[in-house]
Parts: structure tokens; sequence; C-alpha cells
């Protein structure tokens, strides 16, 4: 369906956003428990309709008579339908948990200015490595999906113009009030810009996210992304390897987003009594799904590229606990599981996570907000979120509160 074209999103490592305006972002941490809606304040002289979300909607668990929740694997809902107008969009940076609100950014300045957008190189881990934005994407697509809205230079400018070029810093999901204010000054004065953004730690990642997006934002975040079909190709054969190991359960399958370099940092720790945790490591998710009640034989994507023995506490009791070494075609891995191409791996997550039929988010943060976005698309609710402070051993009790209290934001692009 569209909605699931719409997914072919997001790049892996960070994009400089070489442009003639712009590089949005949005970086917000979430809180797994706590999700606090605030209603940002934005004035324009081009209007888009804003479709607001209702914060007392509430999602229910359907429950057999006796209370239980019917079955582990639930079925996915309807894919829902773009609900946006014919807007305006789109750029780049970072890593692909954080491409699709930068381009929603990145749409609405370049919109607002009337500048030309100039497609982006991806750069590598490596200093000076730089990769094409057609390695990742498909650009074709990419350019169609901006045809009449913002205009696109597919050539960077020359070493010239770019001697020329301003740099400036905007914040998370940038108002038009502050492009008004803080951009179009530098843009009447210089006329080239390259937006960067910074994204705090993730201790510090506490904004809260706004509960509505305008049309505009809606077809930049989730209509104009697709990835390249070699690319494609490698992510569809890793799903049908995942489904057809899980003929148990009716190929069925479950990621987890644990991530062995983001479990050692200092951050990943319990926040405060409530019960919650910035992360969550393999002891505490296989426990978890114990504690639900998921089956020995349930098979289980990791989102670490390789084994690690910190992750044997999950092995130990889910054998079937795998990571993109263990299905990755042999004759792909040489291109996709390079450990100097990182870019890779973290898109090929992404998309994984979006279409298995039960995420966990074991780490909080920007990858966990964007997945629920794009599943949210396609009718994937089922997203349970680990926490201490619940003894139940219904799955329903730990839905993410971004599907239970419908305060995603993709909620207003979909309906």
């Amino acid at each position: 369906m569209a909605a699931m074209e719409f997914m072919r999103q997001m790049i892996a490592a960070f994009i400089t956003l070489s442009m003639f305006v712009m590089l949005g972002n949005m970086i917000k941490r979430d809180h797994f428990d706590s999700l606090q809606i605030n209603h940002p304040a934005a004035t324009s002289n081009v209007h888009y309709k804003a479709i607001k979300v209702s914060k007392q909607s509430v999602v229910t668990i359907p429950t057999s008579r006796g209370g239980a929740t019917k079955g582990l694997w639930k079925e996915d809902g309807e894919a829902l339908k773009p609900c946006w107008n014919n807007p305006s969009p789109m750029s780049l940076t970072d890593g692909p948990e954080y491409h699709v609100s930068q381009i929603a950014n990145a749409v609405v300045v370049a919109r607002y200015l009337g500048a030309t957008l100039v497609l982006p190189h991806i750069r590598g881990t490596i200093l000076g490595e730089m990769r094409n934005f057609g390695g990742i994407y498909d650009v074709k697509k990419f350019v169609k999906s901006l045809d009449g809205i913002i205009k696109i230079a597919k050539d960077q400018p020359d070493e010239a113009s770019m001697d020329n070029v301003t740099i400036a810093e905007v914040p998370t999901r940038v108002s038009e009030a502050y492009i008004a204010t803080n951009i179009e000054p530098l843009f009447k004065m210089n006329g080239n810009l390259r937006l960067e953004t910074k994204f705090p730690p993730l201790s510090m990642t506490n904004e809260k996210e706004f509960n509505y997006l305008d049309s505009l934002s809606c077809l930049a975040m989730f209509g104009t992304l697709e990835l390249q079909p070699a690319l494609k190709e490698v992510i569809d054969l890793m799903v049908e390897r995942l489904r057809a190991l899980s003929h148990r359960s009716d190929g069925q399958f479950i990621t987890a987003d644990i991530r062995v370099e983001m479990l050692e940092k200092r951050e990943c720790q319990e926040s405060g009594d409530s019960g919650t945790k910035w992360c969550y490591n393999a002891k505490a998710i296989g426990d978890f799904l114990r504690k639900i009640g998921f089956h020995r034989n349930t098979t289980i994507y990791l989102t670490q590229s390789k084994w690690h023995s910190m992750l044997d506490p999950l092995r130990n009791f889910y054998p079937k606990t795998y990571t993109k070494d263990d299905i990755m075609p042999a004759d792909k891995k040489a291109k996709f599981l390079n450990a100097n191409s990182p870019e890779f791996t973290k898109i090929i997550d992404f998309h994984i996570c979006t279409q298995s039929d039960v995420f966990l988010p074991a780490i909080s943060g920007q990858f966990y907000m964007n997945v629920v976005g794009r599943r949210i698309a396609s009718g994937k609710s089922q997203i349970l979120v680990p926490t201490k402070s619940s003894y139940s051993s219904s799955p329903g009790a730990y839905i993410s509160p971004y599907i239970s209290r419908k305060s995603h934001s993709a909620y207003s692009c979909f309906c």
C-alpha cells in the first residue's frame, strides 16, 4: 500500500546537508512511560491543513472473557491512509532515526524561503568519507515526490559557491516563526545556507513531542524517501529468512532494539524510582518476554550486527535469537555488513524493526519514536515497552503509550 511505500526512509550515518537552505532536524528524547504533548504555535504566510489528535483517544487491547489478551501475536491493523493535502517538502542528516524529522524541517525551510535544495551527500564515520545520496535512496522517486513543491538540484555547488555558504543551526522541528526570525535574514544576506543540527545526548533529549503535524510536514516525513533497489532487496531477503525461521509461530517474529555499544554507556541506567529505565539489557528483555508468555521457540531479531557475550542471557532461553550476521545472505555481507559502512547496518535495522510482528524498544530515544511512526502508518501497533513498575503478565499492559494514548504525531498524518 502507499503507506508502506512511505516507510522507505531514514539513512544510516551522517548526512551533510549541502543545500542552499537547510537541513532540519528534530531531536526528541521520548520517555518510555510519560509522554506529554505540547502544541507549538506557528505563524506563516503559507497555510496548510493541520490535523489534530485528541489526547483522550485511547487504544484498547482485545481481551477474552477471562481478561487475558487474545494471544501474543496480535494481527496487524489495516494500513492507514495519508490524510495530508498536496503540500511542500525536504532534506537529511545524522543517523537513520533522525532523518524523517530532518526532512520535515528542511522541507518547511525550503518552501518558506523559496530556496533550492541541493541533493545531499552522505557522510560516513571515517573523516572525509562521503557517499552519494543514491547509494541509499532512490533519487528518481525522491525528486518526483517533491515535483512542484520545491526545486531540487542534483549536483553539488562548485567550490567557489560553497565558500560563500552560511552555516545556520536550527532547533528541533523548526517552526516557521523561527525561520522568519533567524533563518530568513541570513538567507537574504547570503543566498546559500547549510543547516546543521546539534543533537543532545540521550540524557538531555527531553523535549515534548508535538501532537500534530501540518500537511507539509506529513508529506516530508512520510512521503519522500524510498530505499534504492539493492538495499531494499537485502532487507526483504532478511525478513523472509526471519519468517522462515518462525514456522512454529506462523512466520511471526519479534525485533528488539538492543545494541551493546548503547548498553555500555553511562546513560543506560535507571531513571529514578518510577520503575522506568532508559535501556534494558538482554537478561531483562528475556525475563520480560517469558513473563508475558512468549514461548522458547520464538524468533527474535536484535539490532546488534554481530553476536556479543552480553547477549548470551537472552539466547540461553530463546535460542532462536539472531543478529544481522546470522541472517544476512553471505554474498551480501561484504557490502552491507562492512564495519566501515555502518550506515547500511543502521538502515537495515530500522526497516526490519518497522516490519516485524512485535517491536520491543529496549533503548529509549529517537530510533524508538521513528520506528513507531512507520509502524503506525502500516497498522503494526504491537509495540511492547518493558517496565519494572507493572507485574502484569498481559502484553496489553505494556503497549507503548504512543499507541495506547495515540500520542504519536504520526496519527495526525494518517487516518
